[in-house]
């Protein structure tokens, strides 16, 4: 493998080009118009506009993608996530034309794609599963009868969906009609498949997810978990590795079971089990991400593998050179995903210039990012400025490091999550591991975020006046 073309953009693009260069591959970028100065593009070494802004007219243009890597000779194609990274037509495309593609194969893809086909393809391994439908349904009256029978509270889910959409809790029958219509029509924009399921919803659930690497050999290995409780709108915004709550024989059985999954997809590659966590350590398995996951890089840091490498080799057609025996746990990892998103209203997107931009460095802190000083943060694509990783020998000594980064991370131009963030990692039920996904529910508040800003605008600008009056006081003093 000689020259790889990345399907993406922003901070992924640019992390996979680093670990392409370091193992002595050329890469290629492509980008849309909005795009034209961003770093992944001036750091590849070669770089192609695809087209406009819109990413159904640029990113997502599968075909013109692999002509394009045709015609400069690409040996092969790392789509990331997100855009077209599980989208099995684009995989096979790519294997057609005589290319590798880094990810799955495409039977894998589909069967995880799918959250029924998912849960159908791992029944066979015992797995435990959250009670609720084992096929799409789009008949209210029969879904609200099989609604009662479950039991309230419910959780209806997009079969093809992702990001939280099409997903609706529902309490009771009462509010059930109007919620499942929503789901659908927010699942058919999103997806175009309107299909949904139920299950029953666990009310104060831990998100864990298992990271998984599988060869061509048949050699498949867990990489421990990542806790990704912290969310907004279903959407993570803190990770972390390992979670502070799994028992080392927890740790073990759902590893084993995240292999599993794996092995009932014939998964090849880097690729993500998702459990539910109930309150009292129950696991519950909810899906596959057959890609990269944003959050890998807290993985990498407990790891000390390059999970792209991995990727890269496996993609190769190289073995594994480790065994699970030879996998352990090292030290603590958190992430921050820093969103360009107004906390103080609802999270909305910000967009403008960022006229001052500098993220913070030093010894155990790392930031995966996509943009420089200077640049405009485009409306058409996410809202992910960049991942504020941090590391430390133990949780308290990686969170007290999140918070200095934080502190130093200096951003003008839009509004930005970092004093959400700093909210979660200085509050209590945060620090002392005792929390759900319910957190941003239960904790969170813009009035409660518009106090804390408050009180440390004046407790700094009392320091102020207290070093001006102390500065005052030197120069008055006789020499």
């Amino acid at each position: 493998m000689k020259k790889i073309l990345v399907a993406n953009r922003g901070e992924i693009a640019l992390r996979i080009m680093k670990t392409a260069r370091n193992m002595g591959i050329k890469t290629v970028a492509i980008y849309s118009e909005a795009d034209r100065n961003a770093p992944h593009v001036k750091f590849a070494d070669e770089a192609v506009c695809i087209g406009p802004p819109p990413s159904n007219e640029s990113y997502l243009l599968g075909n013109k993608i692999v002509k394009v890597a045709m015609e400069l000779e690409v040996d092969a194609i790392h789509p990331g996530y997100g855009f077209l990274s599980e989208n099995a037509e684009f995989g096979e495309s790519v294997e057609k034309s005589g290319m590798i593609f880094i990810g799955p194969k495409s039977h894998a893809i589909r069967v995880m794609g799918s959250k029924l086909a998912a849960k159908d393809a791992v029944k066979k391994y015992d797995i435990p599963m959250v009670p609720g439908t084992d096929e799409a349904i789009t008949d209210v009256s029969a879904a609200k009868k099989i609604a009662k029978e479950i039991g309230f509270p419910i959780l209806i889910k997009a079969s093809a969906g992702g990001g939280g959409k099409g997903m609706r809790i529902v309490e009771n029958a009462n509010e059930f009609e109007d919620q499942m219509k929503r789901a659908i029509s927010e699942a058919e924009n999103a997806f175009g498949d309107g299909s949904v399921f139920i299950e029953k919803f666990v009310t104060s659930p831990r998100h864990i997810e298992i990271q998984v690497l599988a060869d061509n050999f048949g050699n498949t290995v867990y990489l421990f978990e990542r806790e990704c409780s912290i969310q907004r709108r279903h959407q993570k915004v803190v990770e972390e590795a390992p979670s502070s709550v799994l028992t080392p024989e927890l740790r073990k059985q759902m590893g084993e079971a995240a292999v599993k999954v794996a092995k009932a997809c014939d998964y090849v590659g880097a690729g993500t089990v998702e459990f539910l966590l109930d309150d009292k350590h129950n696991f519950y398995f909810l899906e596959m991400n057959t890609r990269l996951q944003v959050e890998h890089p807290v993985t990498e840091l407990i790891t000390g593998l390059d999970l792209v490498e991995q990727q890269i080799n496996v993609a190769n057609n190289e073995k594994l050179s480790f065994a699970q025996e030879d996998l352990e746990i090292t030290g603590h990892a958190f992430e921050l995903r820093v969103y360009a998103e107004d906390p103080l209203n609802n999270f909305m997107p910000s967009v403008g210039k960022l006229e001052v931009y500098r993220p913070p460095s030093g010894k155990n802190i790392r930031v995966d990012d996509g943009f420089t000083e200077g640049m405009q943060v485009p409306i058409q694509y996410d809202p992910m400025l960049s991942k504020l990783i941090t590391y430390g020998k133990n949780r308290n000594e990686a969170m007290q490091r999140m918070l200095e980064a934080i502190s130093e991370y200096d951003i003008e131009g839009v509004s930005t999550t970092l004093p959400f963030g700093k909210f979660v990692f200085e509050h209590v039920a945060f620090r002392s591991g005792n929390f759900d996904t319910n957190f941003v529910k239960k904790y969170y508040s813009e009035e409660k975020l518009k106090a804390i800003n408050e009180e440390e605008a004046k407790v700094a600008a009392l320091f102020a006046l207290k070093q001006f009056l102390k500065d005052s006081e030197m120069l008055r003093m006789p020499k």
